[in-house]
């Protein structure tokens, strides 16, 4: 503070009245987000709930177990030289890696970084494609809506031609959250932890009638849609009672 700086010293009868709004302001803020935490966390408990609920399924004649290998084409993704900049300059192509889940969420439909088609070996990976990560940080997944690429952490499911009448990638794509434990659970030790893949290839997936699936999917979006609403509206509200706050405390 410079020596000439005046403090400027009201009445306490107005110094009262400022603390008493200002306080008031604090208080509503801790408040609100107090309660909007409390929400999140009893959506995201019925969430799980639902979950275990839904997926949660047993030997029915109505339904059919096909193993991961059989129902899907499975395949790494790669990095290509980062050394090169021919595969990255001005890249079109979706490269997916952690960031993009982290960053966007799991139903994904553009990445971060992106990179050209020199730097492609053989087809993209399918549309409508499952992308899990089976190294490093394990169970990470989501559903990718365009053809594209992933670095090597992630193993890549794209749906065999004969089923896809059979398994609506919207359930699969709920579904995952089993898969997901079951990967934390099955980890072999090496140099880095990595899924037990010779088991994972024999995974059995539950395939119930379409509409059993249809109705799954409705209920796990609408919890899905709420949770993601509260955790985007949370710091959204915040931040307007920090500016109401701000905004009488520079008045």
């Amino acid at each position: 503070i410079r020596d000439d700086y005046i403090l400027h010293i009201p009445s306490i009868d107005v110094q009262n009245e400022i603390v008493e709004v200002l306080d008031k302001f604090t208080e509503l803020e801790a408040e609100l987000e107090a309660e909007l935490e409390a929400e999140l966390e009893a959506r995201t408990k019925q969430f799980e709930y639902y979950q275990k609920s839904l997926l949660g399924f047993k030997e029915n004649k109505n339904i059919k177990w096909i193993k991961i290998e059989d129902l899907f084409n499975i395949r790494n993704g790669y990095t290509p030289s980062t050394k090169n900049s021919r595969f990255w300059e001005n890249g079109t192509i979706p490269w997916f890696r952690m960031e993009d889940i982290r960053t966007n969420g799991r139903l994904l439909s553009d990445s971060i970084r992106k990179i050209t088609k020199e730097a492609v070996k053989g087809n993209l990976f399918e549309p409508n494609s499952i992308i899990i990560s089976t190294s490093a940080t394990i169970g990470e997944y989501a559903l990718i809506n365009v053809p594209y690429l992933s670095n090597q952490r992630f193993t890549n499911l794209s749906l065999k031609e004969e089923f896809k009448d059979d398994l609506d990638m919207m359930f699969m794509y709920h579904y995952m959250y089993v898969v997901s434990e079951w990967c934390k659970k099955n980890i072999t030790e090496s140099s880095f932890a990595s899924v037990d893949m010779a088991s994972f290839r024999k995974l059995q997936i539950p395939i119930p009638p379409l509409e059993e699936q249809d109705y799954i999917v409705s209920i796990l979006d609408k919890f899905s849609t709420l949770v993601n609403d509260i955790k985007e509206g949370l710091p959204a509200e915040i931040e307007l009672r920090r500016k109401q706050y701000e905004y009488y405390r520079n008045k």
